[in-house]
């Protein structure tokens, strides 16, 4: 495919807020042109009303609808527990790759490995982006380090789904309204569908999970002063922790922004047992110490510079609930806490200016890996 694509997403059965995150992005930032949304339970009605992000993109019924409002590319913009391909979107991958659309899937299944929709591609001509799918071959982590003068920058999470991409996204625009030269580095499949480019980690085989972050921090620090890297998981989940740490440890970020979900009481996937979100002070301190453990003696330490806290969930429709709660964990944490998507650009800058004073404060240029 040539050109600007003109994208609908797939979210059948699916649209909800809770579900259609990659949706929800999509919508939000991507800098291409979003025709539809498909989804038939929904069709005849606007994107707005269901995910509160989209207005003015139609819900339509079919893969049909959507091409002929111009598509030629299917996003798929949910997730499936176990990343697999849901049964129901089968079909409708298989009527796109038949008409010769090209299809991005961010899921952890391939799409041509079913031999159904590998067979849809060859007879009608459609095509395939693995979002997920790693470079070839990617380094060990711990022998790069970029260019001096070079702050990075990584969000980081209580839990999973916490607003990482979304906060990293924000900075980025926030630093580029201040005149400043800026690199948002992709690591999942939501942000590699926004930007264009990145490796999702989540993919990558543990060994080379520090090394794929150290490489596209460095790559990226060629051409910006700053390199926003996209958070994944969390420390303090049993599920992703492992690829938290790897990200961590590969960025070797200057400072980190902790991500939080101002309703969430347990982790994601955990509700059964009950496994509790931390406190943020003690994932501040979790985070930082993390960060340190392979920093040589007297390497600069990276420190929580502020929190983003999403309050889209808390179900008041005072405004004043939610403002609440972000005056609360200030209070708990001593440092600028913002909730970037209510409090609109003034809520991104306030995180760039957060980053810019930490700087302004620990001016050491980097010395280790």
């Amino acid at each position: 495919m040539t050109g600007t694509p003109r994208v609908a997403i797939l979210a059948e059965g699916l649209f909800t807020r809770m579900s259609a995150k990659t949706a929800i992005g999509v919508l939000r930032y991507a800098p291409y042109e979003i025709v539809a949304v498909i989804d038939s339970t929904h069709a005849g009605t606007d994107a707005a009303e269901h995910v509160g992000v989209g207005r003015g993109v139609p819900v339509v019924a079919t893969v049909d609808d959507a091409m002929a409002r111009g598509a030629d590319v299917l996003l798929i913009g949910t997730a499936a527990a176990g990343g697999r391909i849901p049964d129901e979107y089968r079909p409708i991958l298989a009527r796109a790759l038949e008409r010769g659309m090209a299809v991005w899937n961010g899921l952890h299944e391939r799409v041509l490995a079913d031999e159904r929709l590998a067979a849809a591609a060859e007879r009608g001509g459609g095509s395939v982006r693995e979002l997920r799918e790693p470079p070839g071959e990617l380094p060990i982590g711990g022998r790069r380090r970029p260019r001096g003068g070079v702050t990075v920058v990584l969000t980081v999470g209580s839990d999973a789904a916490v607003g990482k991409m979304t906060a990293s996204l924000e900075i980025v625009a926030a630093l580029r309204r201040m005149g400043e030269k800026v690199a948002f580095v992709a690591t999942g499949q939501t942000g590699i569908a926004i930007a264009g480019e990145g490796i999702s980690v989540d993919a990558v085989v543990a060994d080379f999970i520090a090394g794929a972050a150290e490489q596209m921090v460095c790559a990226a620090a060629e051409h910006a002063d700053w390199v926003i890297v996209e958070g994944q998981g969390s420390l303090t989940h049993p599920g992703f922790s492992g690829v938290t740490l790897g990200l961590l440890h590969g960025s070797a970020p200057d400072a980190m922004v902790l991500c939080h979900d101002a309703t969430r009481r347990t982790m994601k996937g955990y509700d059964m047992s009950g496994l509790p979100v931390r406190p943020l002070r003690e994932l501040i301190r979790i985070y930082e110490d993390a960060a340190t453990w392979t920093r040589p003696p007297g390497y600069p330490q990276a420190r929580v510079v502020a929190v983003a806290l999403h309050t889209g969930n808390i179900a008041s429709e005072d405004p004043s609930v939610a403002l609440s709660a972000i005056r609360s964990a200030a209070t708990e944490v001593q440092l600028p806490v913002v909730d970037p998507i209510r409090e609109g650009t003034r809520g991104g800058d306030r995180l760039a200016r957060a980053l810019m004073d930490a700087r302004g404060r620990d001016p050491a240029t980097r010395t280790g890996p």
